[in-house]
């Protein structure tokens, strides 16, 4: 993405930032604090480890908004697997290559990102479609299921609530949702290829203080053997 030249004084223009991804803009004013706010999410940590009972030595992973790389990354990284994290954010992308050097991070928006067929044994992402609209989370999902190799894995977590365009404030941010309720975030699994085996749903907290109670959902799916989604 071409960027303008900084600001002598140090600011960024009105126009530079109207060009970035709404989501890039979020977390770069978060950074460090997204993650010490979800550090305690049980759940995330039941699906990393529910992934290392089932992925073969040396797989390939692909963590979607892989944020600062902690936990998802450097928990796989460090199970001896070959991890790529993507991130929007920049300062994202600096502190995961920072905390977790066993791993590959590229900023980049995974709707622009190269996907070939079958590269990848599993994938994950955890809340990193909030942004988009429901087309585009569709899609996203029917590439990142087609990226998989036959029985791949791939764990998908949001805040299921069926909303659309909604303005709100997110760790004293200001953000634009949308998302899917569970039934219907199911469906859009299924539709990309992927059968749903287990379904969990939580209610968290970050510990932020500008933040309340979530609800979590997390779908571990695999991806289907035939898979008409290829022809």
């Amino acid at each position: 993405m071409r960027r303008h030249p900084p600001d002598p004084t140090g600011r960024t223009s009105v126009t530079d930032e109207q060009q970035r991804p709404p989501a890039a803009v979020v977390f770069d004013a978060l950074g460090a604090a997204y993650e010490k706010a979800f550090a305690d999410s049980e759940a995330h940590r039941r699906s990393l480890e529910w992934l290392l009972g089932r992925l073969a030595p040396g797989s390939r992973v692909l963590d979607v908004g892989s944020g600062t790389g902690r936990p998802t990354a450097e928990t796989l990284a460090g199970a001896g697997h070959e991890v790529l994290g993507v991130d929007v954010s920049p300062v994202m992308v600096e502190l995961a290559a920072r905390q977790v050097p066993s791993a590959s991070f590229r900023c980049v928006d995974v709707r622009e990102l190269p996907l070939d067929v079958a590269s990848f044994d599993a994938v994950c992402v955890y809340f990193s479609l909030l942004q988009l609209d429901r087309s585009e989370q569709a899609d996203v999902v029917r590439r990142l299921a087609r990226a998989l190799v036959p029985d791949g894995l791939l764990v998908l977590a949001t805040v299921p609530l069926d909303v659309e365009g909604v303005e709100g404030v997110f760790m004293g941010q200001p953000v634009r949702v949308t998302s899917f309720g569970a039934p219907d975030l199911v469906a859009v699994a299924e539709e990309a290829g992927l059968d749903v085996l287990e379904r969990e749903e939580t209610l968290f907290t970050p510990a932020h203080p500008h933040a309340g109670p979530e609800p979590h959902v997390f779908l571990y799916c695999r991806r289907r053997r035939a898979d008409t989604t290829d022809a």
